[in-house]
């Protein structure tokens, strides 16, 4: 770990980076695999999936605003929050992992392919998006059972400046000119019930990725609850399988 880190709790890390706390937490053993969290989501968010990966070292993180994290007081952008993503691994001592995002992270993702093309091994996009000139879903009906998950599920809430400052950074952004510069090896995974962020936009996606296969579930958007989240992590399993697509 740098220098510049401490030890929070049991499991998790403080990293200062571009002036404020990351919280970041890493588990098992093996091939590196970086989880980028959804809207307002912390890190703990990824815990069901995580158990499906196998003998994966697995890197997640709270961004800016969530969690343990700290909250900038300006807002931020999106390739700043890719590239705090990169100083996660620079802290971990991992150059190159599979990265997969989730929603907003899958678009953080889609930043950081681009940003950081030699340290992306291979690329998962969940349920995301590619921002400006997606198709818009029904999003306002179904973002409260996102921010608030099924009893039981006990989440550190997001900071309000910080779920802000998120989506900001998100609402003057897009993807779409750049996706032709991604070339890692892409996985898109949908599900077939998503009101959020429609099918649609994993197709136009995928369409633009040279190198992309689109899966869908029968889900709908919220890919990181238990059932869901042991479909997608059996098929992202075996897409970062070093056997499968090694260039």
């Amino acid at each position: 770990m740098s220098r510049e880190s401490r030890t929070v709790g049991s499991d998790a890390t403080m990293l200062s980076i571009h002036g404020l706390q990351i919280a970041l937490r890493t588990r098992g053993s093996g091939d590196p695999v970086l989880l980028l969290n959804g809207l307002a989501r912390p890190m703990e968010s990824w815990d069901h999936f995580a158990d499906t990966l196998g003998d994966r070292t697995v890197i997640t993180f709270d961004g800016p605003g969530v969690g343990l994290s700290g909250t900038p007081v300006l807002p931020h952008s999106m390739p700043m929050l890719a590239d705090v993503a990169a100083r996660v691994l620079d802290a971990v001592g991992v150059e190159k992992a599979d990265v997969v995002g989730y929603s907003h992270g899958g678009a953080v993702a889609q930043q950081f392919a681009v940003g950081h093309p030699t340290r992306v091994n291979k690329l998962v996009l969940m349920s995301t998006t590619c921002g400006v000139g997606a198709v818009p879903g029904r999003s306002r009906e179904v973002m409260p059972s996102l921010l608030n998950p099924r009893r039981g599920i006990r989440w550190p809430r997001a900071d309000p400046l910080g779920l802000l400052w998120q989506l900001a950074a998100i609402s003057t952004w897009s993807s779409i000119p750049m996706l032709g510069r991604i070339d890692a090896p892409t996985l898109l995974i949908c599900g077939e019930q998503d009101r959020v962020v429609p099918l649609a936009n994993s197709s136009l996606i995928a369409a633009r990725i040279r190198n992309a296969r689109l899966v869908t579930i029968q889900a709908g958007h919220d890919l990181q609850m238990p059932g869901p989240a042991a479909a997608a992590g059996r098929i992202v399993r075996q897409f970062l399988d070093p056997t499968v697509g090694r260039r």
